[in-house]
């Protein structure tokens, strides 16, 4: 027997009640798992966490006008669009960072004819303090490797000494590039291989300085940073996404956000274990398409229709013993 339009309609404004309370809280709390709604957003190829503004990611396209978007974690909504002047024309943009001096770097330096551009760029200018659109005056600095050509994908700025590392991305293996200790605009800023790394496509310094994420298509690893040198590495639990392209900490440490290009592109948070491990913020395979939210707000909402279920079942219950 069917409820009737009244206990019918009960149980449905109970589900509303359950359903919205969630909801309301998950887009109040900052650094969770977000969709970026922005339909100019198609190919978010890097991800920072913001110093200035708690909750807000910076990305942007690889292939764009030099310009990158501030992101609102809370509702996936772009609040900044930040354009760069007095920089050329980017050609492959595929990292970003925020370092210690509150400046933002953008790595120009994909390459994807397999490292044959002799030289890539490096774009930098300080975070904005307000969340709006704005033209800023950016520094360009031309950047070699020292071991000749790469193509790269990750750019790192220590949190505390400030020095840039870039990882570059070979099917065989890449490896990680020192920068020099203050990069200039006199001339060339020649990066050199300190050690070797997997296929990486980004990578990002934990708050403290002390670890060193680098991430790829399939997987992710940890590795402790000891006097600018790599140490002991543990693999860290990454969501399968269609396209792996970013990777960074939230501005506290307590969790990885990891990115992926596509229209309406999804970004999961990854809690950090106490010991160093990984855990929570689930896993996607939808490369950037469809609506669901992926995480912790995919668990609060099966919570609530099990609630809901839970409600209209009680009332069809009470229905039928009434009428016995």
């Amino acid at each position: 027997m069917c409820p009737s339009p009244r206990l019918a309609g009960a149980a449905l404004a109970a589900a509303a009640l359950v359903l919205s309370a969630p909801a309301a809280a998950v887009a109040a709390d900052p650094d969770r798992s977000f969709r970026i709604t922005d339909p100019r957003i198609t190919e978010s190829s890097g991800l920072a966490a913001s110093r200035a503004h708690p909750g807000v990611y910076w990305t942007h396209n690889d292939q764009d006008e030099p310009r990158i978007y501030g992101v609102d974690s809370r509702t996936g909504e772009t609040v900044a669009t930040i354009t760069m002047r007095g920089v050329g024309e980017p050609r492959d943009m595929e990292a970003i960072s925020v370092g210690p001096d509150g400046d933002i770097y953008v790595g120009d330096i994909g390459d994807n004819l397999n490292g044959t551009w002799d030289h890539v760029w490096i774009y930098r200018f300080p975070e904005p303090k307000k969340l709006a659109d704005a033209t800023v005056d950016a520094t360009q600095y031309t950047v070699k490797y020292a071991d000749g050509p790469r193509d790269a994908e990750a750019l790192m700025v220590h949190p505390t000494t400030g020095r840039v590392y870039i990882a570059s991305k070979n099917e065989d293996g890449g490896g990680l590039y020192e920068g020099p200790e203050k990069l200039t605009t006199g001339g060339t800023n020649t990066f050199t291989r300190i050690d070797e790394v997997p296929w990486v496509t980004d990578g990002a310094f934990s708050p403290d300085g002390k670890e060193l994420l680098l991430r790829s298509y399939f997987s992710a690893r940890a590795y402790e940073w000891k006097n600018g040198r790599l140490g002991a590495d543990h693999r860290v639990r990454a969501p399968v996404q269609g396209q792996s392209e970013s990777v960074t900490y939230t501005l506290d440490g307590s969790a990885l956000m990891f990115g992926t290009e596509g229209t309406r592109s999804q970004v999961n948070r990854v809690d950090i274990d106490k010991d160093g491990g990984s855990s929570g913020g689930g896993s996607t395979g939808e490369g950037g398409s469809g609506d669901a939210a992926g995480g912790e707000g995919d668990s609060i909402t099966i919570g609530a229709v099990a609630l809901v279920g839970a409600a209209v079942l009680f009332f069809v219950f009470r229905r039928k013993k009434g009428s016995a």
